[in-house]
């Protein structure tokens, strides 16, 4: 049995020790996830929030888990996707394309920008991920910086496992194209 499934077991439980230790291990990724999605800190805390008390409310009919970063990801996600739906009064159906509203912002993008020193190197990477797919941005961040396996992708993505694999080729060859191009540029000027 993995760590991951015995704290949540204990939480399910009511052990007040395994929340305290899901809330103080997840709350900063919980957050940073959310900045990613938008900007408004309020609306990403109260979510944060809202999901802990939604998870402590229903503890007892919650299945077992292998891994409570993925699950508590997915549910921030799809929570704060539809508080966002809410606030741009437009409803939130099954039938709603949950992706539309997700554009990843890397962490050193931020920083870039308020430190306004770029490096050269770093400056093209950063216009080569503004220049992919706001999807494609997202599944190489769950693939690549939350190192999530292709089903857990497909599960918060609701794709299908070739066609997440698919992407993420993709993704990563037209990141490649233009780095290329973009190195290309630079070297002629």
């Amino acid at each position: 049995m993995t760590d991951d499934r015995l704290i949540w077991d204990s939480f399910k439980q009511g052990d007040k020790s395994a929340l305290s230790q899901i809330y103080s291990q997840n709350i900063k990724m919980l957050y940073r996830f959310g900045k990613k999605i938008t900007r408004n800190d309020e609306l990403i805390k109260d979510t944060i929030q809202e999901l802990f008390c939604d998870l402590i409310r229903t503890r007892k009919n919650l299945q077992s888990i292998d891994n409570i970063k993925f699950y508590l990801i997915k549910s921030f996600r799809r929570k704060l996707l539809r508080e966002i739906g809410s606030l741009k009064k437009t409803p939130f159906t099954d039938a709603f394309d949950e992706y539309s509203e997700v554009t990843i912002i890397y962490p050193f993008e931020e920083e870039l920008i308020c430190k306004e020193r770029r490096t050269q190197r770093e400056e093209l990477i950063l216009n080569a991920l503004n220049e992919i797919s706001p999807k494609q941005r997202e599944i190489l961040y769950y693939r690549f910086t939350c190192e999530f396996e292709y089903e857990q992708i497909c599960e918060i993505m609701s794709m299908k496992y070739d066609s997440a694999r698919k992407m993420v080729h993709r993704a990563l060859t037209s990141l490649k194209a233009v780095l290329e191009s973009n190195f290309q540029l630079k070297d002629h000027q």
